[in-house]
């Protein structure tokens, strides 16, 4: 759940409309037996997957000193933070008894966590995890965890496996806080690693620009020089060479056609005169 922009509801810290609300308010006067059974109604309770702010409540907080109320505390957390397979291996005696509600729900946020790690869960780890017998209760199970919102992904029945591309977050330990902070440390330090050299590489190709811009006004500047020094040395003459050349032929072609012209009057001279 994102509760990032999300108003809160007083006194609560839990985000206004949020499934969890109307228990954490209950918490607040509900003590002893009230207490426990409030516990019971919440782990049974649909589209309720996050309990810190249930357990942070003093109220809740005081059954964990009564032997008779404690089970149902640990049982709190165990759906806070921990798996079926963690139930299994407990104490006897140490958690209260699920219900079936409790149990499906238990076995759902335990598929959340495993997700958390895997991104291909194959169908055999999640019947040794979850305590199921057959595939189709595996199918069965996601199938209603993504229906309630807390998954989604592909169930892959050619390769047995359930391929996750979205679960919840569940709620943190706060022994789990310095671990998260030693990542984003490391994952910050990366981003500014990589941002350093983004920059590097940013000024060489500025540096490498000015260079080449500098050779191209250079290599400019001397072809104006060469061109100044061709003119210079042929006696300041800006006629263009191929111009010249035209001029020169169109000269030529003038003088052949005078030529021919001169000849055939000389001709007809002659002819003129008959013999008498």
């Amino acid at each position: 759940m994102d509760n990032s922009t999300a108003a809160t509801a007083p006194g609560t810290g839990v985000a206004a409309g949020s499934p969890l609300e109307q228990f954490v308010i209950l918490a607040k006067n509900a003590k002893g037996a009230a207490a426990v059974e409030l516990i019971k109604q919440v782990l049974e309770a649909s589209g309720v997957y996050v309990f810190g702010e249930l357990l942070d409540m003093p109220n809740i907080k005081e059954l964990e000193g009564n032997p008779a109320s404690a089970p149902y505390f640990h049982l709190l957390q165990l759906f806070a933070f921990g798996t079926y397979k963690e139930f299994i291996n407990k104490e006897v005696g140490k958690l209260a008894e699920l219900s079936p509600l409790m149990l499906r729900k238990l076995r759902m946020l335990s598929v959340v966590s495993l997700a958390e790690t895997e991104k291909l869960i194959p169908y055999s780890t999640l019947q040794a995890e979850l305590g199921l017998e057959t595939v189709r209760e595996v199918e069965d199970l996601i199938i209603e965890g993504i229906s309630s919102g807390i998954m989604n992904g592909k169930l892959d029945q050619k390769n047995s496996r359930f391929e996750v591309d979205f679960v919840i977050g569940r709620d943190i330990k706060q022994s789990d806080f310095p671990g998260i902070m030693g990542v984003l440390n490391s994952w910050c330090a990366t981003c500014d690693s990589m941002l350093s050299s983004i920059e590097s590489q940013v000024e060489k190709l500025n540096e490498d620009k000015a260079i080449k811009t500098q050779q191209k006004a250079d290599l400019e500047s001397k072809i104006a020089e060469l061109k100044q020094t061709v003119k210079l040395s042929s006696g300041g003459d800006t006629e263009d060479p191929d111009s010249r050349m035209d001029a020169e032929r169109s000269d030529r072609r003038d003088k052949k056609g005078k030529g021919k012209t001169g000849r055939g009057v000389a001709v007809g001279s002659k002819s003129g005169f008959w013999p008498k």
